[in-house]
């Protein structure tokens, strides 16, 4: 123990905390500890900006620190262009590292085929991009104590690739081997790499599903040298009483008082991919789990009394300039995919989100400029003002639950009378395969007139026991009346990540059709 923690031991405050710690979509965790911080960062794929990373003072309440890139690499498909889309593709399963005084980030996109590293002095950046040659699936970076620095990697091989000191490729001579082979019967072989050294002995945590276990696991190998034989197997098998869910993939972390816990996810239906904390420790240099993961836990706060800022939020859309002539909305809010800055603005008209469509798009899926925030559990409810006096005929503006089973109620306008239409996309079955991405509009299950084109809309949705049910309404004189269906959200590799609150636009007959939103308001339900 340093002499920063052993000062830090002095003053912790403990309290008891639900788990899992975020009912929210926050997959392929990596955590690490600097000094009183941990930081944690999470899977974003083909959101923008992407890459967020958490911080936190008690490992159980969070708040956004940072994001690594504002903009990928704005290809074609990453700004929902021609038809192209990254859906379940973009960033995966970041490493976060800390060493000698730079933060480093490092992942793939499977979108372009690249492995991106990102470093910066600080948290909050700037961060500095770079390109290493190579492909690394799930790839975990390591600085060894004699500064050579590697990537373990792989699925169901786990390699270990020793790189340049420049961090631009392998080095050509260097030690380049195979560490674990999953020779089980299993339906996801070893992959989710995270690698550590700790008290002399190697070790690298790893996520599978066997066939005998049903469900994902996490196991550990571990050897005395990098180039000995790593041993071990299973050390993590729980799906906290939910649906044989496995509670798997993630990093381990250790407090300033010399404890230890792995920050793991479990598939929660359609909010997607949670994170869970699970008590560890080491026996003899062998990591020993929990037997279950708590659904209470105490944990020590570095900062007793910290206001952590919040996950999701309402949003009056107050918005300035800043002095290059710039405005970056609260970090609550991401776009789907590379937003067209041209066509979106929060301070045209004071108080408004105002989006104007650059094409043509046949459904949601291919909407740009769609602004959203992740839907939280147990149930959340979120509801906008929109101003529809500027769509075209064959325009649709409003409020969704973005997902592969999207669902969403829209204002359009046929004939220059305006409507209101509740849409949903339904799963022929409640399976994670199948995509839903196709040039296909979605199926309507409800239109009334509408006498003007100001109108409330809401959006709610109950995630407890995987319901997974959303419904849609609009505000009539001083009532909340339902319009639609209740519409089941079933989660699915095409987009491979939780349901979004989203506000969108998109034209299906002619562009240049303008929505105006205001008074978006948030709120999650116990």
């Amino acid at each position: 123990m340093n002499s920063y923690d052993a000062e830090l031991r002095k003053e912790v405050f403990y309290t008891m905390y639900s788990n899992p710690i975020i009912w929210a979509d926050y997959p392929d965790v990596d955590v690490i500890r600097v000094e009183d911080t941990y930081y944690m960062v999470s899977t974003t794929m083909h959101m923008m900006p992407g890459c967020v990373i958490l911080r936190s003072y008690d490992l159980i309440q969070w708040e956004t620190a940072s994001y690594v890139y504002d903009r990928l690499d704005n290809t074609p498909a990453q700004r929902l262009e021609n038809g192209q889309q990254i859906y379940g593709k973009g960033m995966w399963a970041a490493s976060l590292r800390y060493h000698q005084g730079k933060f480093y980030v490092i992942f793939v996109a499977n979108d372009t085929r690249k492995t991106y590293l990102y470093t910066s002095e600080t948290i909050t950046g700037p961060w500095n991009k770079q390109i290493v040659e190579g492909f690394y699936h799930d790839c975990s970076l390591f600085f060894d104590d004699d500064e050579r620095v590697y990537l373990v990697h792989g699925n169901r091989e786990i390699h270990l690739t020793e790189l340049k000191t420049d961090l631009s490729g392998p080095k050509p001579e260097g030690r380049h081997r195979i560490l674990v082979t999953d020779l089980q019967p299993h339906y996801l072989g070893y992959e989710g790499a995270h690698f550590y050294k700790i008290e002399g002995i190697y070790y690298v945590f790893l996520i599978h599903m066997t066939k005998e276990a049903g469900r994902r696991t996490q196991a550990c190998y571990r050897a005395d040298t990098l180039d000995g034989t790593f041993v071990g197997g299973e050390v993590f098998n729980d799906d906290m009483g939910y649906f044989n869910s496995g509670v798997a993939q993630g990093g381990i972390v250790d407090t300033p008082d010399g404890d230890w816990y792995a920050v793991l996810f479990q598939d929660h239906g359609a909010v997607g991919r949670i994170p869970v904390l699970v008590p560890m420790r080491f026996e003899e240099g062998v990591p020993v789990f929990a037997k279950e993961a708590p659904k209470q836990i105490d944990l020590a706060s570095t900062r007793p009394g910290y206001r952590y800022q919040p996950l999701v939020a309402s949003d009056r859309f107050e918005y300035t300039l800043d002095g290059q002539g710039n405005v970056r909305l609260r970090d609550v809010w991401q776009w789907n995919h590379t937003p067209h800055d041209d066509l979106w603005s929060v301070t045209e008209v004071p108080g408004v989100y105002r989006i104007r469509t650059g094409q043509l798009s046949p459904n949601l899926t291919f909407a740009v400029n769609t602004l959203t925030q992740r839907a939280m559990g147990p149930a959340c409810v979120a509801s906008v003002t929109l101003d529809g006096s500027g769509l075209n005929d064959g325009d649709y503006a409003g409020l969704c639950f973005l997902i592969g089973t999207y669902g969403l109620i829209a204002m359009t306008k046929n004939e220059g009378k305006y409507y209101l239409v509740m849409q949903a996309r339904v799963s022929q079955d409640n399976s994670i395969f199948g995509s839903m991405i196709d040039q296909e509009p979605a199926t309507e299950y409800a239109r009334i007139p509408v006498t003007g084109p100001v109108v409330k809309l809401q959006a709610s949705a109950n995630f407890v026991d995987n319901q997974d049910e959303c419904r849609f309404a609009y505000l009539d004189g001083a009532d909340w009346k339902s319009l639609g269906i209740p519409h089941k959200m079933v989660y699915k590799l095409d987009h491979f990540m939780g349901c979004r609150i989203g506000l969108f636009l998109f034209s299906t007959h002619e562009i240049g059709g303008m929505a105006d939103f205001s008074n978006f308001e948030y709120h999650i339900s116990p």
